[in-house]
């Protein structure tokens, strides 16, 4: 049997009956883009997150982009970004024309350092960026305290973060605003790209609304210079029908990664950790760490286990953020991250037999790599 790192196939035809009659409703309607299906997800998800308004947009990229210029940063700013995450957290500061500031992580839990963000601040700084990464939320109040201080504004990436909670509160409403990928793969995922703001603040809200739309809350009459960027009628529904399955999925995720943790203990891997109070992840992601990650990785996929790396090089030292001119041992904390991380399978349809599968190939494979070391 091979394990696939996630099927996307899975949960479709948990659904099917419920997605179909969906899609179907959209197609009858003959209205497919800015219309109730989308107003209605809109605020299903705020409710669902805890915050007032949830404006769709295209994709994660964009509720980043938009969201940056809703609040207010633009050409010349400077943002706090953290140096370990997925490169589009930095492009949307770029898109915007400020500069990314990069901060290191927590290695422990792979987050933005609250202590290492004053020392970044300078007077051209406007916002804090911070992402959960893999599904645990950051460490948001010294960050909020930071901000208020600072005269800074916040907004999370919480691409990874569907369901995840801080201090016992989901993410999405904990700050100025939140920006959200539906892209497929998430834990809340749509038929293609798609994604979302959250906020509590109104004019954020409307400024999204009219940015996401050509500049435009009249047709033909655009206020300023917007975008296309309308998360469309169909996703919508598709988003709709899961989003009351999210929690039961989350679930799921969760009874997976303690069934990691347990029979990983004694191994070599760093193992990601679990929580607590403070920070409950959704598990998007299981992570583990080995400095021999490419021959383990090499090893598992020959025992038929499909594994994904997070990402194999930090952002600083992609060819595209060449001319900020930082040097490549510059971050260590994320290059040794990124040259250890493994993510193994984790969607909540990998079955108890595929779990076991997984588990014993790690266990071979590790004693092999220890074995050749």
């Amino acid at each position: 049997m091979k394990v696939p790192f996630l099927d996307l196939r899975a949960p479709y035809l948990e659904l099917r009956r419920e997605i179909d009659a969906a899609l179907l409703r959209v197609a009858d309607s003959g209205w497919y883009l800015l219309g109730d299906e989308l107003r209605a997800f809109e605020a299903e998800y705020a409710k669902y997150v805890g915050a007032r308004f949830c404006v769709g947009v295209a994709n994660g990229l964009d509720a980043l982009h938009l969201g940056l210029l809703a609040l207010g940063v633009g050409e010349g700013d400077e943002v706090i970004v953290p140096s370990n995450t997925y490169i589009a957290t930095w492009l949307a500061v770029s898109r915007v024309g400020a500069v990314p500031v990069p901060v290191e992580p927590v290695l422990g839990t792979y987050n933005i350092d609250p202590e290492r963000i004053e020392a970044a601040i300078t007077p051209r700084t406007r916002a804090i960026l911070p992402v959960h990464l893999y599904g645990l939320p950051a460490d948001l109040d010294p960050i909020r305290e930071i901000a208020a201080r600072r005269g800074l504004v916040v907004l999370d990436d919480a691409a990874q973060a569907h369901g995840a909670r801080y201090r016992g509160h989901r993410v999405g409403g904990l700050v100025d605003a939140t920006a959200w990928s539906f892209y497929p793969g998430k834990n809340l995922g749509a038929f293609g790209d798609a994604g979302a703001v959250t906020t509590n603040d109104e004019q954020v809200a409307d400024r999204i609304r009219v940015l996401r739309n050509y500049g435009s809350r009249v047709k033909y009459v655009n206020e300023v210079k917007g975008y296309n960027s309308r998360l469309d009628d169909i996703q919508a529904a598709v988003l709709r029908v899961k989003l009351a399955h999210l929690d039961a999925w989350n679930a799921r995720r969760s009874r997976l990664a303690a069934r990691y943790s347990s029979a990983l203990e004694s191994s070599d891997l760093v193992l990601p950790i679990a929580g607590d109070a403070d920070a409950e992840s959704c598990w998007h992601l299981y992570v583990v760490r080995s400095r021999e990650r490419d021959e383990l990785r090499r090893r598992l996929a020959e025992r038929g286990v499909d594994t994904l790396i997070h990402y194999p090089i930090p952002p600083h030292r992609q060819a595209a953020y060449a001319a900020l001119g930082f040097p490549a041992d510059a971050f260590p904390l994320a290059n040794r991250i990124h040259d250890e991380v493994l993510s193994l399978p984790i969607g909540p349809h990998l079955s108890d037999e595929q779990q076991e599968l997984v588990l014993d190939a790690v266990a071979e494979s590790v004693s092999a790599v220890d074995g050749r070391a």
